[in-house]
């Protein structure tokens, strides 16, 4: 699986996960944004960009303490559209998984 495809000035991320398990959903949340500014900065590009972002949860309970992380981690002025849904498919003590796409410069 490609972590990273641009294609016609659109650089897309796959789904980021965390590696540490079982932490908060803050910590988990906060490797996963890391871990997204650097793919979109090997492509070039920064969360400026962001286009859509969409979000899978463990559980909506989650909801409110993800989003103290991502209001903190979007540019004002920035904020990509999004979707939050509740995934069923997380592995084991991972709460949260990430997809962006972004603009090119």
């Amino acid at each position: 699986m490609s972590q990273v495809v641009i294609a016609k000035e659109v650089v897309y991320l796959a789904g980021q996960v965390p590696d540490t398990a079982h932490v908060s959903v803050t910590e988990q949340t906060q490797e996963v944004l890391a871990r997204i500014d650097t793919l979109l900065e090997s492509a070039g590009v920064d969360r400026t960009r962001l286009l859509t972002a969409t979000i899978w949860l463990s559980d909506p309970k989650h909801f409110a303490e993800f989003n103290a992380v991502w209001d903190a981690w979007v540019p004002s002025g920035c904020a990509p559209t999004r979707a939050c849904v509740q995934a069923l498919l997380m592995k084991p003590g991972c709460d949260v998984e990430v997809a962006v796409t972004a603009l090119l410069a």
